[in-house]
């Protein structure tokens, strides 16, 4: 008689499609003959019971009020609550193998249902949570500091990352965070941000030779750093001919750079497209020189890697990057572009005055070569399936 496929249940606390680390895991394991089935909410009015591959997708409808109640989850049990029933339901209905909880916030529900359901708890930490809680703009405010406790969150991971049966974090320097908080190193698993060269390409068109495009793309806000790109730019001293910045996303932060772009009288100079999709985003960084990574240095992006860097790389484009420490380890590790100390405009205008594509050709070459050899979605993948292997879900 043929086995029966070991099967996973995976909980994400946001919408799904798409998430490229989720859909990269969710692939990986379905393609040894895991059944996935993933359990997030909607606010978009999706389906209700659906599939992505052979994963079975299964959503709730989430009002504002329990997603807005998340931030204050460990103070009031209504997030946890709407969670609890949602998941409890799924696995007396399906029997799941282990529970594999995406990010911080659900390890408390998935805790529960590993002692209730005896199955083993993976909790993959895309982040360094607590940090980021300590940055983010909704905690800034009087009602979020009541609601959300740093200190709370802190001891809560903690916590569960000990009661966890395996712990995946996306970075070395996250690793060494958790082992010196007391987690067992042997437990702790790196699987990164890489790239799945499955489903990239970075060769749509070259860029255009009497121009110098600088490109971003990602979130607008204050951490992200682009205040300093945008004064660095104002600081440039030769201004190279067709020089351009530009920047591809959407956040509360964008009227105040685009503010400070007129103040600074380089309206001509810098260019915001808003949101684009992914595919449309591949194109435009095509078309540019250089790509910026400027997140402002903190606890939460020294313990943390994006999807970009290793998108960038792959495209040949060398990454001009802040100095956080993964970040700025892997270029130097690779040669591949330029770090500058994140509260130095005046360093990065320097950088930007001396930017030359054509002497830059090898870091363009150091790059490619770098994310092929080492930084690729395969070797994480691998990591990926001894973790479920050494739990006996897997066959290889």
């Amino acid at each position: 008689m043929k086995p029966q496929p070991k099967k996973i249940l995976m909980v994400l606390d946001r919408e799904f499609p798409p998430d490229l680390r989720v859909e990269n895991e969710m692939e990986s394991l379905l393609k040894k003959g895991v059944e996935v089935h993933l359990a997030c909410y909607t606010r978009e009015g999706k389906s209700r019971d659906d599939r992505w591959q052979q994963a079975r997708i299964f959503r709730k409808p989430i009002s504002t009020f329990f997603y807005k109640s998340s931030v204050g989850a460990l103070k009031f049990p209504f997030y946890f609550n709407f969670w609890r029933s949602f998941l409890d339901r799924l696995c007396r209905e399906n029997q799941y193998d282990a529970i594999h909880v995406h990010d911080l916030p659900l390890a408390r529900v998935g805790y529960e249902l590993k002692t209730k359901y005896g199955m083993p708890l993976v909790l993959d930490l895309h982040e360094n949570w607590p940090a980021l809680l300590d940055i983010a703009e909704h905690t800034q405010g009087l009602l979020g500091k009541l609601l959300s406790s740093a200190r709370q969150w802190r001891d809560y991971e903690k916590e569960y990352c000990r009661k966890a049966d395996r712990v995946i974090v996306v970075v070395d320097e996250a690793r060494e965070r958790l082992a010196g908080l007391g987690i067992d190193r042997r437990k702790i698993f790196v699987v990164s941000n890489t790239l799945n060269l499955e489903h990239f390409r970075g060769d749509y068109q070259e860029p255009a030779k009497d121009e110098l495009i600088l490109f971003y793309a990602g979130g607008l806000n204050y951490h992200r750093g682009l205040q300093v790109v945008i004064k660095a730019l104002s600081m440039v001293k030769h201004k190279p001919a067709g020089l351009k910045f530009w920047v591809l996303g959407e956040g509360r932060y964008r009227k105040t750079l685009e503010e400070m772009v007129k103040d600074l009288e380089i309206k001509d100079k810098v260019i915001f497209f808003g949101q684009k999709p992914y595919t449309c985003m591949l194109e435009f960084l095509s078309k540019c020189h250089y790509a910026l990574i400027p997140h402002l240095k903190s606890e939460h992006t020294d313990s943390t890697i994006p999807h970009k860097l290793f998108q960038y790389l792959f495209a040949g484009k060398p990454v001009i990057a802040s100095d956080c420490t993964p970040i700025s380890r892997i270029i130097h590790e690779g040669n591949c572009g330029y770090i500058y100390r994140d509260d130095q405009p005046g360093k990065l205008a320097e950088i930007i005055d001396n930017l030359d594509p054509k002497r830059d050709k090898d870091l363009s070459t150091n790059g490619k070569r770098l994310v092929t050899a080492k930084y690729t979605w395969d070797r994480d993948a691998a990591t990926l399936l001894a973790i479920y292997h050494s739990l006996q879900i897997t066959t290889s």
